[in-house]
């Protein structure tokens, strides 16, 4: 993929499949160590720990519609490609978490990419689900959760519109920020 924010689509999306109901994505940018880590944490149904011994290969899957998930070991292999490393933690009932770090400064390592578009995708396609999403570059933070939004909102849904377009503005002007 071309950018990391696309594999961070792929792993929330299967959070949500896992029905979870609060993902939260976490991006921290640390230049002085050299270090890109993105970490997606959920409290869906888990995997059990023979599941977790597969789930990097790209013949494992608990899809029933095809028989590959390339996901997690795109993923890996964009994170291995720069330095890095993927690694799965996850308790059956308890949900699951995905870290990965990068060489921040490696020459192959794809952008982050469009943060605040992942995002509004995945709120859009899951308005129920509390997202929180968390970014720092360098000590600074920007941190947005969908649970305040839906606080100040009432019954105002998430994914009208107008919401979910100053949601996106909401998310860009929090990274631009960081800069």
């Amino acid at each position: 993929m071309k950018e990391l924010s696309l594999h961070i689509l792929d792993i929330a999306k299967n959070s949500v499949k896992a029905r979870a109901d609060c993902i939260k994505i976490t991006v921290n940018e640390d230049e002085e160590k050299n270090l890109l880590t993105i970490d997606i944490e959920d409290n869906g149904c888990g995997m059990s720990e023979e599941f977790l011994k597969t789930v990097k290969d790209p013949f494992s899957t608990t899809r029933t519609t095809r028989k590959v998930g390339m996901g997690i070991s795109l993923f890996e292999a964009a994170a291995k490609q720069c330095g890095g490393k993927l690694d799965i933690f996850s308790e059956k009932g308890k949900g699951t978490r995905v870290s990965v770090c990068f060489e921040y400064n490696h020459i192959d390592r794809a952008p982050l990419g469009d943060m605040a578009g992942t995002m509004v995708t995945l709120i859009s396609g899951s308005p129920g689900i509390n997202f929180i999403y968390s970014h720092t570059k360098n000590g600074r933070n920007f941190t947005m959760d969908t649970a305040e939004f839906k606080k100040v909102l009432g019954d105002v849904p998430l994914d009208t519109p107008e919401v979910l377009l100053w949601i996106e503005d909401y998310i860009k002007e929090g990274i631009s920020d960081l800069q």
